[in-house]
Formats: C-alpha cells, structure tokens, sequence
C-alpha cells in the first residue's frame, strides 16, 4: 500500500532532469526523514534533501572494503567524496556493519554519526524445514546419506570461489565423502572458467552449479554446512539465512561474518584455503556427532536473538524518531 515512484535514472548516466524531479518531490511530500541507500543514493538523494532545504538525512551504508580491481573506480571515487560531504549533508549515518564503521572511519566519514543497525530477516520465510531440504536433493538427485555443503552467491572475485574450489580439491585429498552445490548468477554450465577451474581441481563429480535461484529457504535446508569463502563482505545476508534455516557455517573473516557466527560455527582467515578446508572437515566429521543438533539449534536461535526483521525494523523507528524529534 506504499506508493513507489521511480525517477527512470539509469545506472552510471546522472541526469539533472532527475535530479531536480527528486527535489521537487521533496519540497512537495515534505517527508520528516530522509533514508538513502548505498553510496549513489547517498550522494544524490543527500544533496537533493539539501537543494530542498531538508536537514534530517540518514545515509546507509551498505559496503565493507573498497578495493581497487574489485569495486568500480567511479564507487570508490563517490565513497571518498562521501566521506568529505559526512560532516555536513546526513544528520545520521545507518551502517549494516561493525567492520563498515571502522573502514568508513579510516576513510574520513563522521564517526560520531555512525551507527551500526545490523540486517533483520523474516524468520518466516527462512525456517528449518527438512521436508524442503530432502525434496530439493530428490530434485537434483543428490544421494540423501552423502554429506552435502554449499555456498550461494555472485560469480565475483569478492565472493572468491577459487578460494572454496581450491578448499574442496584439499578435503577430496583426505577422501572424505561430500557433494557440494553453488547457486548463484553466472554460477552455472555457462561460466567456462569456472567449469574448467572445477575440472582443473577434479572436483566434475563433487561439485553441482545451480546458476541463480529463487528458493534459497529451500537450499539453505538442503544443506549439511554453507561455506562463505568470500575475500570481502559488510555483512553477508546469506550466513543469516542458512543459520536462520539451522544450517551451522563456516566462513572467513571478512565484513561481520564472525559476528554473524558468534560461536555456533567456524571462522577462518580469508584467502587461506588450507584454513577452510580445515574447518570443513571439522565440521564434516561432527555431522554424526551428539553435538551437531544442539549446534544447528544454537544458528538459529543466535538469528532470532539478534537479527529478526522486528529488530531491525525497530532500530531504524528509532533512529529516525530521535532525528525528527530533535529537529
């Protein structure tokens, strides 16, 4: 029931044309808070609240690590402009990560303006269901009695599958029975340097690309253990959703991927893969364990406890009612 309006601004290509609707919108809607969104909305919608002589601006920050090679110079041009335009433009900053904050510091922003509003997710949609879990290895005729791991996300070097192919060639070596499926866009039979890079490694027979998905809930049941093997995060939705499904992870440390995880998986440097292969296998060999039910209880119970979309919701009625009050 919330209208949505659409200023047909295309991706790279600023428009002053739209811009200037923007304003006019504001001064029209006279909205009490401003939210923006990522760094492009950040910088546009920030100015046009200011063209519009509008001071309650919350920024949101969405990213971790700004590297050269992997973020897009333009990205990385408008986050340090950003980060001049902070002291002046929000009257907040909502930042999705603790390592955001920090990074984001060392850039220049306000700290002082910065406040960490973790993701929340709708534990209804994301569940343990070990119904769903033994249809979809049914669908993909994946024996139910071989131990089954999974990663879900973009073919990206951020996301660093190399880094998790390079990992499963390591656990193949000690002969440890697994299959393993990646879902994600431009994860799939098309992707010819990931297919040769999987035959490279040997892993054809282990190793199942899905291409993109629109039943995460239902690989995230699917799955004995979801590996995040990423070089770089702020804070990656996945971990929460397959915890949020009971699944136990293992991931590296990039973004707040550790926080995430507290203590109910495994946490390994970024760009080790003997480290993750490591942690695979000790999570492999506790699938049979007393241990491993009470651990998949304590992923799911950890997302309830602290990243429900109540939650979150809650932080930003907050944050917004305290900038409107004080205005």
């Amino acid at each position: 029931g919330i209208t949505v309006v659409t200023l047909q601004m295309a991706p790279g290509q600023p428009s002053p044309t739209a811009f200037f609707r923007l304003v006019r919108l504001l001064r029209r809607h006279k909205p009490d808070v401003i939210q923006t969104w990522m760094y492009h909305g950040d910088l546009v919608g920030g100015l046009a609240a200011r063209v519009a002589r509008m001071n309650n601006v919350v920024w949101g920050i969405r990213h971790t690590t700004l590297e050269p090679g992997k973020s897009k110079r333009t990205t990385i041009w408008i986050a340090k402009l950003l980060a001049k335009l902070s002291w002046w433009v929000p009257s907040r900053i909502a930042v999705c990560a603790q390592r955001a904050i920090e990074v984001h510091e060392e850039l220049g922003y306000c700290r002082e303006k910065m406040r960490f509003i973790p993701n929340g997710y709708d534990l209804s949609d994301f569940q343990p269901d070990r119904e769903q879990g033994i249809a979809i290895r049914s669908t993909l005729q994946l024996d139910p009695t071989i131990p089954l791991i999974g990663a879900v996300g973009r073919f990206d070097p951020q996301k660093d599958h190399e880094n998790l192919l390079n990992a499963l060639a390591k656990v193949c070596a000690r002969e440890i029975r697994f299959k393993c499926i990646l879902a994600g866009t431009g994860v799939d039979g098309a992707n010819t340097a990931l297919v040769k890079m999987i035959a490279k490694l040997k892993l054809t027979d282990i190793v199942r690309l899905l291409g993109r998905r629109n039943d995460i809930p239902k690989i995230m049941n699917a799955l004995d253990v979801y590996v995040l093997p990423s070089s770089s995060e702020a804070f990656p939705n996945v971990v929460a959703e397959a915890m949020s499904c009971g699944t136990p992870c293992v991931v590296t440390d990039v973004g707040d991927a550790a926080y995430i995880v507290g203590d109910t998986g495994w946490v390994v440097p970024a760009k080790d893969s003997l480290a993750l292969a490591e942690a695979i296998i000790k999570a492999l060999n506790e699938l049979d364990s007393p241990s491993w039910k009470p651990r998949c209880h304590a992923a799911r119970t950890r997302i309830e406890k602290h990243f429900s979309i109540e939650r979150m919701a809650g932080a930003y009625r907050e944050l917004w009612s305290g900038i409107r009050e004080r205005s």
